[in-house]
């Protein structure tokens, strides 16, 4: 019984995040209630505010979850262990791209954070959660870029600060792209072509390199 109610309580969950997820898109999150929310997915406000505290942190979760699979990967770009650190590194950023790309999950998501929603007021912890990821991710890219130079696959004197940021701002930049200009450039089938020519740069570029004191 026990076990059942749990079930229960997941389920009631997801179908929350797949209501809000879906109404977020066809509304954008400012415009859309908890009312919207619970109607869209048959259930009561007091059952939204049981699995959550308010809407900013519906929404969070929302895009928690479909980021979830890229954890793994990003622990073994960290790992001194692992052998081939930038090739996981890599393997991020082109699932990343490609399954949003391919996934309408993922891209509607996306959608959602780059395209629908407004950082007003009540979306203010949203706006700084949002810029901790992004200050989390680019510290793992570089300590990502720097696993891979102890490991000799980038240059001792790489500027692991820049690289990241190249990194960072040409897997966001490309996610927008993506959403604004649909067609124009095939991320599904050009994602790895694409990485693989910002990691050469990492390489093979004197302007990445550390200036001599």
């Amino acid at each position: 019984m026990v076990r059942r109610t749990k079930e229960e309580a997941l389920e009631t969950r997801t179908s929350i995040l797949d209501a809000a997820e879906q109404v977020f898109f066809e509304k954008g999150v400012s415009r859309t209630s908890l009312a919207d929310i619970a109607h869209a997915a048959g259930v009561t406000r007091g059952a939204i505010y049981w699995h959550f505290a308010h809407k900013g942190d519906l929404f969070t979760e929302m895009f928690d979850r479909v980021l979830l699979p890229l954890d793994e990967l990003k622990a073994a770009s960290l790992d001194p262990n692992e052998p081939d650190p930038l090739g996981r590194l890599m393997e991020i950023c082109v699932v990343c791209l490609r399954d949003t790309a391919n996934d309408p999950r993922r891209r509607r998501v996306f959608d959602i954070l780059f395209l629908k929603c407004e950082f007003v007021e009540e979306m203010g912890p949203v706006m700084v959660r949002y810029q901790t990821n992004m200050r989390e991710g680019l510290a793992k890219i570089e300590g990502g870029l720097r696993n891979a130079i102890s490991k000799s696959q980038l240059p001792a004197d790489l500027n692991t600060k820049l690289a990241a940021a190249m990194v960072h701002a040409f897997v966001s930049g490309s996610l927008r792209d993506m959403l604004f200009l649909p067609d124009a450039t095939d991320f599904g089938a050009h994602a790895q072509q694409l990485l693989e020519g910002v990691f050469d740069a990492m390489r093979l570029s004197p302007a990445l390199r550390n200036k001599a004191a």
